[in-house]
């Protein structure tokens, strides 16, 4: 009788296990954690800077440019005639029965182109003239010749010859009616006329 209670006993024990160890093998599965990734975090928008303030406005410490103004040129304001009345072109003399140019009368001339450049658009009639003495014949070739030589060192010295034409006027216009040497003198030269500006 006592082995059966060993025996009842030991089968109570083999069947208790077998329950546990059956409810332990059918016993749910702990949920297993999963790991929860942290929120990803929005992008930032870029934060442009506002753009700067404009400069505030500089007071003005100058007066405003004033444009100088230009006198007139007196020369070219006048007419022909004021301009022959006042001749500023220079005459050349010319020594007795000659038409080579002096030194005297190169000074002359070289203050004649100068001016003449100045003023591009004139245009000039050079005379020549003689004094009285010689035949008109003779004092016409002559004061041509003395004109020819001028008009000729002014080309030389860059002058357009277009603009320079001569006239021969022997001895009918004398600058002094006298009749010596003085007067003489004063009279045979190259006379420059403006005839166009």
């Amino acid at each position: 009788m006592q082995r059966s209670r060993v025996s009842h006993g030991g089968w109570l024990v083999a069947v208790t296990a077998a329950v546990v160890l059956s409810g332990a093998c059918n016993a749910k599965k702990p949920p297993v954690a999963t790991p929860v990734q942290p929120p990803v975090a929005a992008p930032e928008a870029q934060v442009v800077p506002p753009p700067p303030p404009p400069p505030a406005p500089v007071p003005l410490t100058e007066s405003p440019m004033v444009t100088p103004k230009v006198p007139d040129d007196p020369m070219a304001s006048r007419s022909i005639d004021e301009l022959n009345r006042e001749s500023p072109l220079q005459p050349a003399f010319f020594g007795y029965d000659s038409a080579e140019l002096s030194a005297e009368a190169r000074t002359a001339l070289d203050a004649n182109a100068a001016l003449l450049r100045k003023y591009p658009t004139w245009a000039v009639t050079v005379e020549g003239h003689c004094d009285e003495r010689g035949t008109a014949e003779y004092n016409g070739a002559l004061a041509e010749r003395r004109a020819a030589s001028a008009r000729t060192y002014l080309v030389s010295l860059g002058l357009p010859a277009e603009r320079l034409r001569i006239v021969s006027y022997g001895k009918e216009f004398p600058f002094d009616p006298g009749h010596d040497e003085a007067a003489w003198a004063k009279n045979r030269r190259a006379h420059f006329v403006i005839t166009s500006k």
